[in-house]
């Protein structure tokens, strides 16, 4: 009897403090040696989008290639996931004790360099970010404000409840505007189709939801920007670019002629020479 009644104060007590299982924002593969290289995949994309960088990268640099929480064989993770991973970033970088360190960045993966920069705990020594902008959702929406953007929303609820046959569709109209490389399309929408659903429609709002625009002024760390041409026209990024940017202190942008959002693929060798001589 005793012992049931202590079996049952332990229950009572576990009860009342549930278990918290420890989660894991990020899969990092690290390659090479040298000064430390971190670099952060767009919104689906596996670290598998660096390949090629990395192969010549990491003759000189130790690159770090992230895959995010959600996206490729990587576990899924609770709301809010963008800013899980940047809190993560940051202790990762602090555990490992890691100093001048650059960040690349495509998409997203640009988008979250800007705002660990924009508040330098881990003093960065360069941001290289790749056809992103400080707020995605003062791009695609007029009068744009972030404490509009909630996860319960008719858009985030009708993916969430779309059958694979239509999602799948979708990947495929969007990864053929991502990409002008026909081959590597295939690749897009397969890394849109495997992402974990609720990652696929809560961190895109989440991502939607940041606005960085006046958080940008305080980035002390050089910036350097690449952005794509296709298929709006070198003109309107231009605007749309410059308006963004426009409260950066330290920043250049280089503009990638006949490329769509995934310049690594659409113009490789004009990238990787950019990326290396921005390093050097």
């Amino acid at each position: 009897m005793k012992l049931i009644k202590k079996l049952a104060l332990i229950v009572l007590i576990l009860s009342a403090y549930p278990l918290v299982a420890q989660e894991n924002a990020f899969q990092v593969e690290i390659i090479g040696n040298g000064e430390p290289v971190l670099l952060f995949p767009g919104f689906t994309c596996t670290g598998e989008v660096w390949k090629d960088v990395v192969n010549e990268l990491s003759k000189t640099n130790e690159c770090h290639v992230f895959t995010f929480a959600g996206f490729g064989k990587v576990a899924p993770i609770g709301k809010p996931w963008l800013p899980k991973i940047k809190e993560r970033i940051e202790a990762y970088i602090s555990s490992k004790n890691l100093k001048n360190v650059t960040i690349i960045g495509h998409s997203l993966g640009g988008t979250l360099a800007l705002w660990l920069a924009s508040e330098d705990k881990s003093k960065l020594k360069k941001i290289i970010v790749v056809d992103a902008l400080p707020s995605i959702g003062a791009l695609m929406m007029p009068n744009f404000n972030s404490d509009n953007i909630s996860y319960d929303n008719p858009y985030s609820n009708q993916i969430l409840q779309m059958n694979a046959k239509d999602f799948e569709k979708m990947a495929n109209q969007f990864a053929s505007g991502m990409s002008l490389n026909k081959k590597k399309q295939a690749t897009i929408k397969k890394w849109i189709i495997e992402a974990d659903r609720e990652t696929y429609v809560h961190g895109y709002t989440d991502l939607l939801k940041l606005d960085l625009r006046e958080d940008i002024s305080r980035i002390t760390t050089s910036v350097s920007i690449l952005a794509a041409t296709q298929p709006y026209g070198k003109e309107n990024v231009k605007v749309n670019f410059e308006k963004q940017y426009k409260n950066l202190k330290d920043y250049i942008i280089k503009y990638a002629d006949d490329s769509a959002h995934f310049i690594m693929y659409d113009q490789p060798e004009w990238f990787l020479n950019t990326i290396k001589a921005e390093l050097d």
